[in-house]
């Protein structure tokens, strides 16, 4: 394990050492379990980032962001960081942890009047998300939603509307590394018990955004399926970047060999 410990982790906690980055070995269960013990009277905060090959690229050679990551829970997302780990330790993750998948989960599991928040995507769309998550699920209830094109002047005026919705839960789509970040800036004004930053998730709720067919989910192929649907956006991210990223971890196993 790395000497890097995250603020959000447990003493005792797996994890996988990419470079100074430290992502936990953990399963959905457990993941949840955290998440619910962050909920409980007068506990810490807790922040949660789901890290796939972009954020961990990002992360390798941007000291500030791989700080901020400190504040999080740290969680693998995607065959990209599987990989990642079977090369520099042999040994992989129990569960792809995904926050698309995790969340509704989560809020399937969430206690009678849970509040949430959605902050980020277009216009329209945080809110069209929030309305077909209470809808179905019933026992949570929206604090409020609000989308992410806001100016840097406006962000202490986003945070203190966070902050006055007093939601349990905050959900935040700003994408990597923005959405963290700004977690990390705000994470003791926000007021929120758990934070998670959640990508395209607002984008896949709303239906604005084809998820990939469940085959290609359980092989884990979605990121050819999203690749098709925005080759402009994603094409580089999913190539360039990720094979800059898997060099950058054959190097590390180089040097790790080479002590």
């Amino acid at each position: 394990m790395s000497k890097f410990g995250s603020k959000n982790s447990l003493a005792g906690s797996d994890f996988a050492a990419i470079g100074a980055l430290n992502v936990e070995r953990m399963t959905r269960r457990a993941l949840t379990q955290r998440v619910m013990d962050a909920l409980a009277p007068g506990a810490p905060p807790l922040a949660v980032a789901f890290c796939n090959a972009h954020t961990a690229e990002i992360a390798l050679r941007d000291r500030v962001y791989r700080e901020a990551l400190d504040r999080f829970c740290v969680v693998n997302d995607g065959i990209g960081l599987e990989i990642a780990v079977r090369i520099l330790e042999r040994r992989g993750f129990p569960e792809n942890l995904n926050g698309t998948d995790f969340v509704p989960a989560l809020f399937a599991d969430l206690p009678k009047g849970s509040r949430i928040y959605l902050l980020g995507a277009a216009p329209g769309v945080a809110e069209e998300a929030g309305r077909r998550f209470v809808e179905r699920f019933p026992h949570i209830e929206l604090a409020g939603a609000r989308h992410g094109y806001f100016r840097p002047e406006e962000e202490g005026d986003v945070v203190r509307g966070i902050a006055a919705a007093r939601a349990d839960i905050l959900l935040v789509a700003l994408g990597n590394p923005g959405q963290e970040l700004f977690i990390a800036r705000h994470f003791d004004a926000l007021g929120a018990k758990a934070m998670f930053g959640v990508g395209a998730l607002f984008d896949f709720a709303a239906e604005r955004v084809a998820r990939a067919p469940a085959w290609m989910r359980k092989a884990r192929l979605e990121w050819a399926f999203r690749v098709a649907q925005e080759p402009g956006r994603l094409l580089r991210r999913y190539t360039i970047e990720t094979a800059a990223f898997l060099i950058a971890v054959l190097r590390l196993r180089v040097l790790e060999e080479a002590r």
